[in-house]
């Protein structure tokens, strides 16, 4: 049988659908040996394409996925609209706000997480360029911007999932990671979007210094008037239309006419795509509901396929060179180290988080093999560094998570059933809202901790508007970290109607457990936060806190860890 044999419509479907099953197989076998999705999903291409049934059965993936002709053509296209919708998802899990609110930690660690291992990339780049396989009549200039900017770029989704995998993301050191993540992430893909300015030369294309004022200017206009619209449209569309396939279609078609824009101006269109997600992300009535279902969508469909195509384009096993692989590993790992590390020590940060923070910023995951995607496309790079790059982003992102671990740990863990008082246990709170159940829970807070209500109140709802700290399935954790405080201070309220945290899953809190650290001590409330989420990750837990009646009946459950 040949392609030709095959209608187009057919060769299409078979395709996408062969490719979208292993690609899910072998992402959720990944999952299973604690790894990224995407290691699986690039696998399954690799599988599918000139590595293995190429070299196997060439005339069945000539079939599957032959190099020309209609489906050739859609596949293709369907890649890059696939491509497009993960970096909308990406760019809406960036948020000004918290980097802003992080202050002096955020930017230090940011701009020196991103500027060492820009510098090294790019003297890499410059002074040996046909090590790394540039092509041979590539710009200098353009390919050591496009490796520093690879190589300096962090992977926001990768960071936040190995975050919410630890039970951190929702503590201050989680916080400050993804912050710094988001800065790191719009400067570099600013820079890269530059890079591919730099780079065209299509028929009609725009001059470099138009390309370059119009991306800036493109960038300025959406996140001033741009962000301002979004904001005031979003309550209208909640309002008028149904939820969520209003705010879905709002969502995407802003994104695909963000997307056209970026590529007419001779950007990629994945950069148009991520400046819209980043708009759209911004803004404060864009529920959490909202954000999942979106990523649901994107990464279980969209992502396989796209990543499962990345096999497809090359002979992974004929383009390995493992002197290139291995000194792209070192230089992206050492530069991004030793920058946080950097950054936190001007930050006045403890060295062990200093080091937890480079090692999740390490993660380049889906991120780097995108960059390194368009750059292949584009004729920038041959197939031997697109190889490493792809390798150096797997390597870093199954790295980050047993790396921190290994770094935060400590001797003995403090427990909540240790901290937590009968004055600090209330039975039943009437609170509706998260600010309506900090203010009631402050008060015995406050005296256990001897300070004003005031106080705690106030730094307990700050860090709330930072980021939900919701756990889902009914329990959240608002915190603070205030200075002085000379031992933990635990206060649990429970809820019959539920509060709303706007967590994830939709799901109000019925326990509501506040904790109060010292502002010095980041291993306080990492470890108490993760007590709380391991103790009460089972549905059985959930249910019996909500059937205690007194404290002894709620601190006979945490020190046992068994319903009754």
């Amino acid at each position: 049988m040949s392609a030709v044999a095959l209608h187009p419509n057919v060769v299409l479907f078979l395709a996408l659908g062969v490719t979208l099953a292993a690609a899910r197989a072998l992402g959720e076998i990944a999952r299973g040996f604690r790894q990224p999705a995407v290691l699986g999903e690039i696998l399954a291409g690799i599988v599918l394409g000139p590595t293995v049934l190429g070299a196997l059965l060439p005339g069945g993936m000539q079939v599957l996925f032959p190099a020309a002709g209609p489906a050739a053509q859609f596949l293709s296209g369907f890649h890059t609209v696939a491509i497009a919708l993960f970096l909308l998802g990406a760019g809406m899990e960036v948020n000004f706000s918290s980097v802003v609110r992080q202050g002096r930690a955020a930017i230090s660690i940011s701009v020196l997480g991103l500027v060492a291992p820009f510098a090294l990339g790019f003297a890499a780049g410059w002074l040996a360029p046909p090590l790394f396989g540039a092509e041979p009549d590539s710009s200098r200039l353009v390919f050591a911007l496009f490796f520093a900017a690879a190589l300096s770029i962090s992977a926001l989704p990768v960071i936040v999932k190995t975050l919410m995998d630890l039970n951190l993301l929702r503590t201050d050191l989680g916080v400050l990671v993804v912050a710094a993540a988001m800065f790191q992430d719009l400067v570099g893909w600013l820079v890269f979007a530059l890079v591919l300015g730099l780079m065209s030369t299509a028929p009609g294309a725009l001059a470099v210094g138009e390309t370059v004022l119009l991306t800036l200017g493109f960038v300025a206009a959406m996140l001033t008037a741009g962000r301002w619209v979004v904001h005031r449209t979003l309550p209208w569309i909640h309002a008028y239309t149904a939820w969520p396939g209003g705010v879905l279609a709002f969502s995407f078609s802003l994104a695909f006419l963000c997307a056209a824009f970026t590529e007419w101006i001779g950007i990629h269109a994945i950069f148009g795509a991520f400046i819209a997600g980043v708009v759209i992300g911004d803004s404060t009535h864009l529920r959490e509901q909202t954000r999942a279902t979106i990523d649901q969508f994107v990464s279980n469909i969209f992502a396989p396929l796209f990543f499962a195509s990345l096999g497809l384009r090359v002979d992974f096993l004929a383009s390995f060179h493992p002197a290139v692989v291995l000194a792209v590993l070192g230089i992206a790992i050492a530069g991004k180290l030793l920058g946080c590390r950097l950054g936190g020590w001007l930050a006045r940060m403890p060295a062990r988080d200093s080091w937890a923070i480079g090692f999740a910023m390490n993660s380049r995951g889906a991120v780097e093999i995108i960059l390194a995607t368009v750059a292949l496309q584009a004729g920038l790079i041959r197939e031997r560094l697109f190889v490493a790059l792809v390798v150096m982003a797997l390597v870093t992102s199954m790295m980050s998570g047993p790396l921190m671990q290994w770094v935060l740990r400590r001797p003995t863990a403090r427990r909540v059933a240790d901290f937590l008082g009968a004055r600090t246990f209330r039975h039943r709170v009437a609170a509706r809202t998260a600010e309506e159940a900090i203010a009631e829970l402050a008060p015995a807070a406050a005296e256990a901790a001897g300070l004003p209500v005031p106080v705690v109140r106030d730094a307990v709802q700050a860090r709330e508007l930072l980021m939900s700290t919701a756990l889902g399935n009914g329990v959240a954790v608002p915190h603070a970290r205030l200075p002085g405080l000379a031992r933990p201070v635990v206060c649990v309220g429970l809820s019959g109607s539920g509060v709303e945290f706007d967590a994830a899953d939709r799901q109000p809190a019925h326990l509501i457990v506040l904790l109060l650290t010292a502002q010095d001590d980041e291993g306080a409330q990492l470890e108490l936060i993760a007590d709380v989420a391991r103790i009460f990750s089972r549905a059985e837990m959930r249910q019996a806190a909500q059937r205690a009646e007194t404290f002894t009946q709620f601190l006979a459950l945490l020190r046992t860890g068994q319903a009754v």
